[in-house]
C-alpha cells in the first residue's frame, strides 16, 4: 500500500462500502490507529461502552496473512475513541 492508498482509507468507516458516505451522526466510531487498516474508522455503537480486553480482529487483505487474515485491535486504555493495532493472525 502506498501514500495515496493511504489517504483514501482515512475517515472511511471498516466493512462499509467504497461508495458509502462515510460516518454517520447517530453513530458511535473508533479509530483504528497503526497497521494495515490505519485511519479507517469502527462502528463502536452496539457496544454501548463495553470494551474487549483481548482485541478486535478484522478482517483484513491488506495484512500480513494476506486473504482470509485478520489485523487485531484493542481499545487504548484510557481513550475508548482510539484502537491500537497490535497485530496481525490468520
Amino acid at each position: 500500500m502506498n501514500g495515496d492508498d493511504e489517504q483514501l482509507l482515512r475517515g472511511r468507516v471498516y466493512g462499509h462500502d467504497h461508495d458509502d458516505p462515510g460516518p454517520r451522526p447517530d453513530r458511535r466510531y473508533a479509530e483504528l490507529v497503526g497497521g494495515p487498516l490505519d485511519g479507517l474508522l469502527l462502528d463502536i455503537t452496539d457496544r454501548a461502552g463495553e470494551a474487549p480486553a483481548t482485541g478486535v480482529p478484522l478482517r483484513t487483505e491488506l495484512g500480513r496473512f494476506g486473504t482470509g487474515g485478520r489485523a487485531v485491535y484493542t481499545p487504548r486504555p484510557g481513550d475508548p475513541t482510539r484502537f491500537d493495532w497490535t497485530g496481525d493472525t490468520p
